[in-house]
């Protein structure tokens, strides 16, 4: 029997190359296998974690902040796998909020998506241009300073925004509201009401937010002082008195008759008419009121003892109302 001759050196070069490549495909396949399992495993967080990304920061700085917050196990092999399976994209600036045991895979679609963390500012209404400035200077995470905004063009609500905003566009936004629904409420008043313009609307609306705090009240403190402006009366509005004293802030004791009797282009026991502008930046309801007052013939008003008044046509029956009131402060011990 003859020898079966060998394969020729070419063949078996040949199969030999074919089984290196077939194996290095193999350790790929098992290397790229192994890194989106990395990549998709549970993080190491075993809560929710906040992490910061700072302004124009790279892959690599992020990395390190994700780390040091416990959210990834290791910054090198975030960035690595971040540029093998993240397709480049830049990361976002901010706040992230980052659930427990969330994967660097979902990290990074985050970062990437800039899904930041919510902070909130409200502005109550009825709060002064100064109170809404020092408030917005103490925001957590806002940046930036600005001026005391212009008194009543605030709108009183609650706003949201990220770390790292702007105190000047926080503050547009809040304007920006104010003017966009004083417009819309303007387009609908109902003829006939006591202001000629959008910026009386709110100078009274402000009165109307100071005086009571209940709100199926506004309509009806609206039609009290839409009536005396139409009969040329004196407003007689506590509040246009503090105002000039207090820019706003509560004033804390009682007013001085030296206070009630001061003249200024703000008290309204002293001038008729309306002050010459905002003494509060009053919410929308206030602003609707005014746009749309209850219809009365009421003239006076005076605190019930319950936080909110009883309303009177005549003097005689406004001045029994008022002694009313004094003899509950009596028994209460307040006079």
């Amino acid at each position: 029997m003859e020898p079966v001759p060998a394969p020729p050196p070419r063949k078996r070069k040949g199969r030999a190359i074919g089984c290196f490549l077939l194996i290095l495909l193999l350790l790929v396949a098992a290397a790229g296998f192994t890194a989106l399992q990395l990549w998709a495993r549970p993080g190491p967080a075993n809560a929710n974690v906040t992490v910061v990304i700072p302004e124009g920061a790279s892959l690599y700085r992020a990395a390190n902040e994700l780390e040091k917050a416990g959210a990834i196990r290791s910054a090198r092999e975030f960035a690595l796998l971040a540029r093998l399976f993240g397709g480049g994209g830049q990361v976002k600036a901010g706040e992230f909020r980052l659930l427990a045991h969330q994967s660097q895979s979902d990290i990074f679609q985050d970062l990437l998506g800039g899904r930041t963390l919510q902070l909130k500012f409200t502005v109550p209404e009825g709060r002064s241009a100064v109170q809404v400035y020092e408030a917005l200077m103490k925001a957590e995470g806002l940046t930036g300073s600005i001026d005391v905004p212009a008194e009543g063009s605030v709108m009183p609500d609650t706003y949201a925004y990220t770390r790292g905003d702007s105190r000047a566009a926080v503050l547009a936004r809040m304007q920006k509201a104010m003017a966009d629904y004083l417009q819309a409420a303007w387009a609908r008043r109902k003829p006939g009401i006591a202001v000629n313009t959008p910026e009386e609307a709110v100078i009274l609306a402000a009165i109307v937010e100071k005086e009571t705090g209940k709100p199926e009240e506004r309509r009806m403190v609206a039609g009290v002082y839409s009536n005396r402006l139409k009969r040329g009366m004196m407003l007689q509005a506590d509040p246009t008195v503090i105002y000039p004293v207090t820019k706003g802030k509560p004033l804390g004791r009682r007013i001085l008759r030296s206070e009630l009797d001061a003249v200024n282009d703000y008290n309204t026991y002293t001038m008729t008419g309306l002050p010459k502008g905002p003494i509060a930046n009053p919410g929308r309801a206030s602003i609707d009121a005014v746009l749309d007052p209850a219809p009365t013939s009421a003239i006076y008003f005076v605190a019930d003892g319950s936080g909110g008044h009883v309303f009177a046509d005549t003097l005689e029956q406004h001045n029994a109302n008022v002694e009313k009131w004094r003899a509950l402060r009596r028994e209460r011990g307040e006079m």
